[in-house]
């Protein structure tokens, strides 16, 4: 729907799952710098990969509809292998090869955990990926937009974006989340570490959004996934159930500390706790929403692809004036 504007038929949906499942595999390039690369963050492994994945393309450089489809299944199948053989090598393990006989998301926890998941985790991860596969014009798939703008190719705009997904502005809150429960450590702690955080000018992860003034809805979502994992696929339902009291008090603090800011619970709040969950190292958080947000990424490109404008925003100077070279 996101490449081509319309659901597919059910055969081509048939289609599409049996052909995504058949690109799962990463080509020796792109392993051996997975390789190279598996003492360092996973969202940096995931971009030094992600860009030779352009190696086996037809026709790397094009940029019709076609050439973009082909380059967006690309992405989308080998974004979860690359994800999990990092996380496997990174843990002194040996990568686990991905199966065609699995979901997309089930196949993505199999190669992380080496066993088939529970479906109640797969679902899980099949509805996070969901959640987050796009979500307007923020800043990865802006500056996926300003490269293809450009006429540069599909995988050279992805990678553009997973660096601008990299910066803690933007990907970086679901870690700090889990840090947070931690430090609070009990119910009773919450509100006055709150209040400590707020005098001190820090900010409360997982709360406040710059677009939503509500409550985000992808928080809404996760959080009933979150709610209906069965005791085996929640591997701590104390943390779970810390950040439900933690989540309450947090938003009354707020409503009396900055009344009238609406800071409301965010999609990262509840995305740390389905994550950590299934088992998902906190530093392979932001790698992982990359795997569910390169398909939106793709269709923007493949949008701004179409439009064939180039984006070349205008500035203004605001600098000092009137200086003059040598004191003239």
């Amino acid at each position: 729907m996101l490449w081509r504007g319309r659901l597919p038929t059910p055969d081509e949906l048939t289609s599409l799952r049996r052909e995504i499942a058949g690109l799962r595999a990463l080509p020796e390039e792109a392993m051996h710098v997975v390789q190279a690369a598996a003492q360092t963050p996973p969202i940096d492994a995931l971009r030094m990969a992600g860009a030779t994945l352009s190696l086996d393309l037809h026709n790397p450089d094009g940029i019709t509809p076609e050439d973009d489809v082909q380059a967006a299944k690309r992405l989308t199948a080998r974004f979860p292998t690359i994800v999990a053989a990092h996380a496997r090598l990174s843990a002194g393990q040996q990568p686990i090869a991905p199966r065609t006989d699995l979901t997309h998301a089930a196949n993505f926890l199999y190669m992380v955990h080496g066993k088939e998941p529970d479906p109640i985790a797969a679902r899980a991860i099949d509805a996070y990926w969901v959640t987050v596969i796009d979500h307007g014009m923020n800043a990865s798939t802006f500056a996926a937009r300003v490269i293809a703008s450009t006429r540069s190719d599909m995988v050279s705009a992805v990678t553009g974006a997973i660096g601008a997904l990299k910066g803690p502005l933007h990907g970086g809150a679901p870690g700090p989340v889990l840090e947070m429960l931690k430090r609070i450590k009990s119910a009773d702690r919450a509100e006055q570490w709150v209040r400590n955080e707020l005098a001190a000018g820090r900010r409360i992860m997982g709360f406040g959004h710059r677009v939503y003034k509500v409550r985000d809805p992808r928080a809404d979502v996760l959080s009933t996934v979150a709610d209906g994992m069965s005791s085996a696929a929640l591997e701590d339902r104390k943390l779970f159930d810390l950040a439900r009291s933690v989540e309450q008090t947090v938003l009354r603090v707020l409503e009396e500390v900055k009344p009238g800011r609406n800071l409301r619970t965010n999609v990262e709040f509840f995305t740390a706790l389905v994550l950590q969950a299934l088992g998902l190292d906190p530093r392979s958080f932001v790698a992982t929403f990359a795997c569910g947000r390169v398909a939106g990424w793709c269709a923007h490109v493949i949008e701004q692809h179409g439009e064939d404008h180039l984006i070349r925003p205008q500035s203004e100077y605001i600098g000092p004036r009137g200086l003059r070279i040598g004191g003239e």
